[in-house]
């Protein structure tokens, strides 16, 4: 079976590390060392108007701020139904958008059968342009994460 691999960063990046999703994909992107199969999209705050992109996809990574009361920086890694779960409290509006995006995703049958949110904990979402120095120093362990991600998911095949 062929896969398609879609990584979204998702996050407003006028929020500090509300963005620290759109920057993963944007440093994923630089580095220009991603596979065919394999599309990285800025998400932004689109919610449900980025359901077109998940007809065909076999394999979604989702990149965003998590808040799940753990120390800032900290990597965090949920499938599954385990995503809307910790979506419940509210970072950001959103965030109301991913969990409608999964749930029209399913409904419709175009939701992926595998569905990984890899992210960070913030450390504030106050407004700003840059990611906390604390975010930003692990930055680069969830672009590993995803490129680790993307490489299991090849193995798939």
């Amino acid at each position: 079976m062929d896969r398609k691999i879609l990584i979204l960063g998702l996050g407003n990046t006028l929020l500090q590390d509300e963005g620290l999703g759109v920057r993963a994909v944007e440093r994923l992107r630089d580095g220009g060392s991603l596979p065919a199969q394999v599309e990285a999209l800025d998400g932004g705050t689109l919610g449900l108007g980025l359901l077109p992109y998940l007809r065909g996809v076999t394999d979604l990574l989702i990149l965003d701020a998590v808040d799940l009361d753990q120390p800032p920086g900290t990597l965090i890694r949920l499938e599954g139904d385990a995503i809307p779960k910790a979506l419940a409290p509210k970072l950001s509006m959103h965030q109301v958008g991913l969990q409608e995006l999964l749930a029209a995703g399913s409904f419709s049958g175009s939701l992926p059968k595998r569905v990984v949110l890899l992210g960070l904990q913030p450390e504030t979402v106050d407004w700003g342009l840059d990611l906390s120095s604390t975010v930003a120093a692990s930055l680069d362990k969830l672009v590993e994460s995803a490129s680790s991600f993307v490489s299991q998911s090849l193995e798939l095949i």
